[in-house]
């Protein structure tokens, strides 16, 4: 997800959407140890979406 997608998400929807992140990267990442996966790199794009709406989420409980 873009910066500019997660900045419009409400925080109920941030939440939702880093609980389903979450658990497709830990789906894709037991995919990939049993067999490799055809695209490694949605991985790491799957990671660093969930640090990105991670990061928003904890600058919101700042504000």
């Amino acid at each position: 997800m873009k910066q500019l997608e997660i900045k419009n998400l409400s925080a109920a929807e941030l939440q939702a959407k880093l609980v389903q992140l979450k658990k497709t990267y830990s789906d894709i990442k037991i995919a990939h140890a049993i067999s490799p996966i055809e695209n490694p790199l949605q991985i790491r794009s799957l990671r660093r979406s969930v640090a990105r709406i991670a990061t928003e989420i904890s600058k919101r409980e700042l504000l």
